[in-house]
C-alpha cells in the first residue's frame, strides 16, 4: 500500500487551507476517523470500503482521498493515536517513582495497555488482522513495538545496575520482547492465550504477575 496519512509529515496536499477551510477539513478528516471506528464495531475492517467510510462520515469518496488515500491510511492513523493514549498514560514509559514498588509499576504499566487496547479494541483487533495483508500497518505496529520494547528494556536495565530487579533470564530484549508480545496477544483476546475467557480482568491480573516474577522475582 501506498497510502499515506496527511498530517503526519507525509500528505500529498501541501497547499495550506484557510483558517476556516481548515476548521471544516478538520471536522471532515474527524468524520471519516469516527465514521471506521463505528463500522468497526459492526464488521470486520477486510469488509470496510471506502464508499461505506464515506457514506457513514457525510463525505464524498472526493473528500475522502483528499484527506486519506485508502482506508489502510485511516486505520493507520487510529492505531497512532491509540500509540499516543498509550504514551499518555505511561507517562512515555517513565521509569518507576519514588515510593513506587515494583507491583504497583507492574500494575501500572500492565493497567495502562489494558485500557488502551479496551479504548481502542476494534481498532487493535482490525490491526492486527491487516498486518498480514498491508505492509505500511505491518510496518508501523512493528516500529511501534521496537519503540516500546527499548523504552522497557532501559528501565530493568536501570534497575539491574541499582540492585533492584532480577530477571529470570540474562537475555534481557529476548525476555521483554517475549513478555510484551504476550501482553498483547492476550489483550487483544487472542484464542490460543485467552481462550475463551471473556473476563479481562482475570488475564491483567495474570499479565501483571508475570511482570512482576519475570523481572523482579515476584517482588511486592
Amino acid at each position: 500500500m501506498t497510502g499515506v496519512v496527511q498530517g503526519q509529515g507525509m500528505s500529498s496536499h501541501p497547499a495550506t487551507p484557510e483558517p476556516g477551510g481548515q476548521r471544516r477539513g478538520d471536522k471532515q478528516r474527524q468524520a471519516i476517523l469516527q465514521a471506521v471506528r463505528e463500522l468497526l464495531q459492526e464488521k470486520p475492517f477486510a469488509e470496510l470500503s471506502v464508499s461505506t467510510i464515506s457514506l457513514r462520515a457525510g463525505v464524498a469518496r472526493s473528500g475522502f482521498y483528499f484527506y486519506f488515500d485508502s482506508k489502510y491510511a485511516v486505520l493507520a492513523q487510529l492505531m497512532a493515536e491509540a500509540a499516543r493514549e498509550l504514551e499518555e498514560l505511561t507517562q512515555d514509559f517513565a521509569p518507576r517513582e519514588p515510593g513506587e514498588s515494583p507491583e504497583q509499576f507492574a500494575q501500572r504499566m500492565v493497567g495502562s495497555a489494558a485500557a488502551v487496547y479496551a479504548h481502542n479494541d476494534p481498532v487493535m483487533t482490525a490491526c492486527n488482522e491487516a498486518r498480514n495483508t498491508d505492509v505500511e500497518i505491518r510496518n508501523l505496529m512493528d516500529q511501534q513495538f521496537e519503540v516500546v520494547l527499548g523504552q522497557i528494556v532501559a528501565i530493568v536495565e536501570a534497575e539491574m545496575k541499582a540492585g533492584t530487579a532480577h530477571p529470570i533470564s540474562d537475555d534481557l530484549p529476548t525476555l521483554i520482547r517475549t513478555l510484551a508480545g504476550t501482553t498483547a496477544l492476550m489483550l487483544t483476546g487472542d484464542p490460543i492465550l485467552a481462550g475463551r475467557d471473556s473476563d479481562l480482568d482475570r488475564r491483567v491480573r495474570v499479565l501483571e504477575r508475570l511482570w512482576l516474577h519475570a523481572l523482579w522475582g515476584g517482588q511486592s
